[in-house]
């Protein structure tokens, strides 16, 4: 039995046609029903459904086997202890540094909001710039509306939201979409069914 990790929402969403190429649709919609297992098609395959945040957790662990999560949740749980062998090319955005439309030009110390505490670190140190960074978990936008903090990073995808909350997006920090990760003793004891479904999805991603 192979297991699968993968978050609900868009990533979910972008990956099932993948799936559904390789034979794995699941018998269950995770939007009606409250199953966290999902069996699917293929007998030898099953899937979990977690937060975006767990899969890499899932994944080193051994709870599951492999994982699709974005490049973003992988960085900043630090993924070293785990195979990235195919970029599914899904769920693609952009990580970005955000500021009021009238905000000055970053520089000295400053204040960043982000959920994204590991990356922001480095992103500011390699350009120099002094950051305190303040841990978020929603609601970014709000944070250099109220003083909290004078940019912040997130994904950014179309930038309504900003634009609807008078922010602008600013500089490019890197190109995110969702990477498949695999257990590496699972890539040892279930060598067979993994490298075959990786030549799957290899198959399909060319042909897209």
């Amino acid at each position: 039995m192979l297991t699968i990790a993968v978050s609900k929402g868009r990533i979910y969403e972008d990956a099932l046609p993948l799936l559904a190429e390789a034979g794995i649709v699941p018998v269950d919609d995770p939007k009606t029903c409250r199953k966290l297992i999902l069996a699917t098609t293929r007998e030898d395959v099953q899937l979990v459904i977690i937060r975006a945040t767990d899969v890499p957790t899932f994944v080193e662990y051994g709870a599951a086997d492999l994982g699709i999560a974005g490049k973003d949740v992988l960085l900043e749980h630090g993924a070293e202890s785990l195979y990235e062998p195919l970029d599914l090319n899904i769920a693609c955005c952009r990580l970005m540094t955000a500021a009021h439309k009238d905000a000055p030009e970053l520089k000295g110390r400053i204040r960043v909001a982000t959920k994204y505490v590991k990356i922001a670190q480095s992103y500011f140190a390699s350009k120099g710039i002094q950051a305190e960074i303040i841990k978020l978990y929603g609601s970014m936008e709000l944070a250099p509306l109220v003083g909290l903090a004078d940019c912040i990073v997130d994904l950014v995808d179309t930038g309504n939201t900003l634009k609807a909350n008078d922010l602008e997006p600013r500089e490019l920090i890197m190109n995110i979409s969702s990477r498949l990760v695999v257990n590496k003793a699972a890539m040892k004891m279930k060598h067979e069914a993994i490298s075959a479904l990786l030549t799957q999805f290899e198959k399909t991603l060319a042909n897209r």
